[in-house]
């Protein structure tokens, strides 16, 4: 059996915080701010594998009341989800996201990313593609208030 999830994420973005996209912290003037390293990417591959294996979203599992998250890596984040998906007998097919941002260009942090999350979530790196648009300078995005993130992901029971 095949089951497929959707995730979102979007963060506002601001001077003097430390920007953390994929796993990698990338040298910017802004960063995103949340209640853990506010990674929009890992975010939204997280909500979309627990929404494929029919489970409670991010903000249940890993909620913003729950100190245990504050400044965590979302990488181990992804990793309980990991374990999680795993209880519910699935595998991850693989996963498409699509990071929307004006600024900075991170095409060449991609391959890392990749490599990164890959590693996490103990799949092959052809198994998870991430790309990056710009909003062509349209809305909160971009006019650089903000960053928003999409993915998803097909699971295998």
């Amino acid at each position: 059996m095949m089951r497929i999830g959707f995730g979102f994420d979007t963060h506002k973005l601001e001077t003097d915080q430390d920007f953390w996209l994929g796993g990698l912290q990338i040298p910017h003037v802004k960063g995103a701010i949340g209640h853990s390293d506010a990674d929009v990417l890992v975010h939204a591959i997280i909500d979309a594998l627990l929404g494929a294996a029919g489970l409670p979203d991010i903000g249940n599992q890993f909620p913003d009341t729950d100190n245990r998250w504050k400044g965590v890596d979302s990488r181990i984040l992804l990793g309980k989800t990991m374990e999680l998906i795993s209880e519910k007998g699935c595998s991850i097919g693989n996963i498409d996201s699509t990071i929307v941002l004006q600024n900075p260009k991170i095409s060449g942090y991609i391959p890392s990313m990749i490599r990164s999350l890959s590693n996490v979530m103990k799949i092959t790196e052809d198994q998870l593609s991430i790309k990056a648009k710009t909003s062509e300078k349209l809305g909160f995005i971009g006019r650089e208030e903000g960053i928003s993130a999409y993915a998803v992901a097909l699971l295998q029971k």
